[in-house]
């Protein structure tokens, strides 16, 4: 399948390097400022040594990678809330052109899900969008597979730099701000880590979740009930596993609401992942619980599951 890459970061990065082992060619790449189009395919290793050396990945218009001929435009950019542009306005861009659409930008399918389904129905092109939740995992498909009229709940833990943070508070006794600044001097924090320490990230993927779950699209993230873990002190931590326990960001999505915040689980049980790997579990009415786990973020992770999606489209 021919694809045209809408961002230039991590994910789309690898979305580049990665397509040709999944036996699909990548025709045309966009950063903020430049783009490469190449109808016959684009050679990754010449378009990333650019990117590196120059700080674009190509001398053409960013809107001509919007305009080359492909099957399925990739949607890499970063996330934005609110109106969710300019991501959104790209999807239903490529629907019109009757284009397939593969998203790892959780914006648009969380805060204009059902104008995202809506302007799906008039186009021959399906949108799809499990590198939204949880990178690798395929918590999306499976949710999908089982149809979402037998999944009452999907829950986990699904910010790795919030759990990182929390694993170490316990692990070393130390405090949220020494270990956020650990954090960022290892780059699992950003500088700005409101996104992740808020829990936004987090609700972001299971109002996605609950979106799937309902079908009706009538979530954002204005409904979600969100706490973070900046007001979590180490001593709660360590009252905690005295009694054998632990603290996690959890959240939550049903097809009733939404809900993250720090919950006391048993430090020996299912959810209670360290470091930055995630894990969604689901309840099914009829095959019990799911538990999924593995790495929920990083490029060649997040990319899998962008190429998962483009193949289901084939």
């Amino acid at each position: 399948m021919r694809l045209a890459v809408v961002g230039a970061g991590a994910v789309g990065r690898s979305v580049l390097d990665l397509a040709g082992e999944y036996d699909h060619s990548v025709v045309a790449i966009a950063d903020s400022q430049s783009a490469a189009v190449n109808p016959a395919g684009l050679d990754a290793e010449t378009v990333l040594a650019r990117k590196d050396e120059e700080g674009r990945v190509g001398s053409a218009d960013p809107d001509e990678a919007l305009d080359a001929e492909y099957d399925a435009l990739v949607e890499v950019t970063p996330t934005t809330l609110g109106d969710a542009e300019p991501g959104f306005s790209h999807v239903v861009g490529a629907l019109e052109r009757d284009r397939h659409v593969v998203l790892a930008n959780k914006g648009p399918v969380a805060e204009r899900y059902g104008e995202l389904r809506a302007a799906e129905r008039e186009s021959a092109g399906k949108i799809r969008f499990e590198a939204t939740v949880g990178g690798a995992i395929p918590a999306i498909s499976t949710i999908e597979d089982f149809g979402p009229g037998h999944i009452t709940a999907a829950r986990g833990v699904l910010n790795g730099t919030a759990n990182f943070i929390l694993t170490r508070m316990a692990a070393e006794g130390l405090d949220y701000e020494h270990v956020l600044a650990e954090a960022q001097d290892l780059g699992v924090a950003e500088a700005d880590p409101s996104f992740d320490v808020q829990g936004t990230d987090a609700a972001l993927k299971c109002v996605i979740m609950a979106n799937v779950l309902s079908g009706n699209g009538e979530f954002t993230l204005a409904d979600a009930e969100v706490e973070g873990i900046e007001g979590v002190p180490g001593s709660a931590l360590e009252l905690a596993a005295e009694d054998g326990q632990t603290v996690r960001l959890i959240g939550e999505a049903t097809r009733e609401g939404v809900r993250v915040g720090p919950r006391l689980i048993p430090e020996n049980g299912t959810l209670a992942v360290s470091g930055t790997r995630n894990i969604v579990q689901i309840e099914t009415t009829h095959a019990g619980r799911l538990n999924l786990s593995g790495r929920g973020a990083g490029g060649p992770e997040t990319a899998t599951a962008v190429l998962s999606d483009v193949g289901r489209l084939g």
